[in-house]
């Protein structure tokens, strides 16, 4: 059994935290994570209010007592950033004690909130700088990602092969890494540079518990590593999307100087929602990493998880055999 800080601070089985992913981290999958092994994530912008995500927590309390965190959005276009500390109080009093921030800067505001409430704080972002400031803050732990991760991308273009060391060697805290992990391999290299746990999202999307259709998990089955684009780059909110015909759009409409509640229009939330409930795989944009390529089958998580440890520690050891 693989242990790392990651396990030993948050108590989880093994060190991969389940991505946070709007609309589809409801409480029914963040509990299969969790209950699976992950310390997995509800996503707070799913929710209109402080008391929805009251009520999400709730239910997700109800389904596993196993570790998982509540995400803090600090993107404006996904979250009302003046209700920011409802949400923080809404989890905290829910007896949320694991807390993970993503977004354009660090949320230095709600850092003594955290600390007062005796919350383990997690800050993911996507570049040295950025995982620098975080740290400085207080985060107790820091969660990397590479130029292969589904969803925000960042503006760097930095590999995870090359982001995760980079990150290691500048802080003090236990770094998490993701981007373009689908597998035990994956795993096994981003412990070997030197961080202490993964996230995954685009591989856990393909599980019989995740909430979207299956339609769109056979294709993501039939996918190859080609078959993502980054979008929404020219309004400086760019993310790595599956290649459908909704992000052709998007491409197309950036291509042609759309302006920018055009663009935001075509991009919308809501279009997602109709492809993931009624199996319309052209409806809307999804975020889908490279390591979509490597997706073979539709397992439950806890297979897929049990597997791709399996796989890790195998990876592992054959390591140690080698001799020279």
């Amino acid at each position: 059994m693989i242990k790392t800080k990651v396990t030993e601070i948050l108590g989880c089985k093994y060190p991969i935290i389940g991505g946070t992913m709007a609309r589809i981290s409801n409480p029914e999958f963040v509990a299969a994570a969790s209950n699976a092994g992950a310390c997995a994530v509800l996503a707070s912008a799913n929710y209109e209010s402080p008391d929805e995500l009251r009520e999400a927590i709730k239910k997700t309390q109800s389904l596993t007592n196993q570790p998982f965190a509540v995400n803090i959005n600090l993107f404006p276009a996904l979250m009302p950033q003046e209700k920011l500390v409802e949400y923080v109080d809404a989890t905290l009093d829910e007896g949320v004690k694991i807390i993970e921030t993503s977004g354009h800067k660090a949320p230095e505001q709600l850092v003594p909130k955290f600390k007062e409430g005796g919350a383990i704080w997690i800050h993911k972002c996507a570049g040295v700088r950025y995982a620098i400031k975080g740290a400085s803050l207080g985060a107790d732990m820091i969660t990397v990602v590479g130029y292969e991760n589904g969803g925000a991308t960042g503006t760097l273009d930095i590999g995870t092969l090359v982001m995760t060391p980079s990150v290691v060697d500048s802080l003090d805290v236990p770094v998490i890494a993701g981007g373009g992990i689908s597998d035990g391999r994956g795993i096994a290299a981003v412990l070997a540079l030197g961080a202490e746990g993964v996230i995954i999202g685009t591989r856990m999307m393909a599980t019989k518990e995740c909430p979207i259709h299956d339609n769109l998990k056979q294709a993501f089955v039939q996918a190859a590593e080609t078959d993502t684009s980054l979008v929404m780059r020219s309004i400086h909110n760019t993310h790595r999307m599956w290649r459908n015909k909704a992000a052709q759009q998007i491409i197309d409409l950036e291509a042609q100087k759309a302006p920018l509640e055009t663009i935001i229009q075509a991009a919308s939330g809501q279009k997602a929602e109709k492809m993931y409930k009624e199996g319309d795989i052209d409806a809307g944009m999804v975020s889908c990493g490279q390591g979509v390529g490597l997706i073979k089958d539709v397992p439950t998580v806890k297979e897929l998880l049990d597997r791709m440890m399996k796989e890790a520690e195998e990876v592992i050891s054959r390591l140690q055999n080698i001799t020279t």
